[in-house]
């Protein structure tokens, strides 16, 4: 989490997805820009993850456009990618991986990786101890710690997060609301969903859904 000077917005427009002859959501429109943390609401089935899916352009929209800056993310592409870390419901590390391998791999990746220690960013996590076990062998809550530790090496502005607090205990829970909220104050934005109630200083919601 570093400190970001410039501005950004994203802005969703007109925005349809349509799964299995349903339409999810339909006409959904917002905006989100740096300092504003964003929680995404709605019944089961409702479309939350398509939603962010379609945001980290893993799918695509059955109408509408997605705008970074003022450009239609399509034109943009790379550079859009480069400015958001996503956390899927599931957690996307290796097993046959240490949770150290794993950061390793991930900061290798990022554009713009932050000066950290592997081993401190999982100490903050609450893995110190685990660096150099399979993360195959450890706990569903222990690997979404690993998978949430990536955002501590990579200075990314969006933050695109579904269901980061699964199997989470309340202690870890408030931690990920207080990285939410630094993030926040240093210029970065944020979207996720939760079933949990997200206790932020900079968090609204928005509902989506067609019931």
């Amino acid at each position: 989490m570093s400190n970001m000077s410039e501005s950004y917005n994203l802005e969703v427009k007109k925005l349809q997805c349509i799964r299995d002859d349903r339409i999810l959501f339909d006409n959904l429109n917002f905006s989100l820009s740096t300092g504003q943390l964003l929680q995404i609401e709605g019944h089961n089935g409702s479309g939350k993850t398509s939603l962010l899916r379609i945001l980290c352009g893993l799918t695509l929209p059955t109408e509408g456009n997605i705008y970074w800056n003022d450009e239609d993310v399509q034109t943009v592409q790379e550079d859009y990618w480069a400015t958001l870390s996503y956390v899927g419901h599931h957690p996307g590390i290796k097993g046959e991986l240490t949770p150290l391998e794993n950061l390793a791999v991930a900061q290798s990746l990022s554009r713009e990786p932050i000066e950290i220690d592997l081993a401190e960013a999982l100490d903050q996590v609450g893995l110190y101890g685990f660096e150099d076990v399979h993360t195959c062998t450890l706990s569903a809550g222990q690997q979404r710690r690993v998978a949430l530790a990536r955002l501590l090496i990579s200075k990314t502005i969006l933050w695109i997060l579904d269901e980061p607090f699964t199997a989470l205990d309340k202690a870890a829970i408030k931690m990920i609301e207080i990285w939410l909220d630094k993030h926040a104050e240093q210029g970065g934005m944020a979207i996720l969903t939760s079933h949990h109630t997200v206790n932020c200083n900079y968090a609204t919601s928005l509902r989506i859904g067609n019931w």
